[in-house]
């Protein structure tokens, strides 16, 4: 049952990666910078910070449901594999400035986001 739910969520944020990021890259215009996978990531983490604050402090969730939601839906769903690969694909074409923004941007947006997740669930629900 939990690879069930696990498999469940799984596609749920797979599916919803590809349009989010989609939409994200078409919208933004640019093709050089990756900016869908930027804003799954950044959103991911909100939803991450914000939903464990919920399981963690409030009980909110049973272990099925963490299941589909934490490791399937929101590892479906974020993307750092992607992170990963596209930014050593801008250093293999020798775009040091890109990739340098690319790891930098990620990582400190995602880093707050998981803060303001918590911190927006901890005013809500305390």
């Amino acid at each position: 049952m939990k690879l069930f739910w696990i498999g469940c969520g799984g596609f749920a944020g797979a599916v919803l990666r590809y349009l989010v990021s989609g939409w994200a890259q078409q919208s933004s215009g640019s093709a050089a910078f990756p900016y869908g996978t930027l804003a799954v990531n950044v959103l991911g983490c909100l939803l991450i910070g914000g939903l464990s604050y919920l399981a963690d402090a409030r009980g909110m969730f049973s272990a099925e449901t963490r299941l589909f939601v934490f490791v399937g839906l929101l590892g479906g769903f974020t993307t750092f594999s992607t992170f990963g690969n596209e930014t050593l694909n801008l250093l293999r074409d020798g775009e040091l400035l890109i990739a340098s923004l690319n790891v930098t941007t990620n990582v400190v947006l995602c880093l707050v986001a998981v803060w303001a997740g918590r911190a927006g669930a901890f005013a809500i629900w305390r």
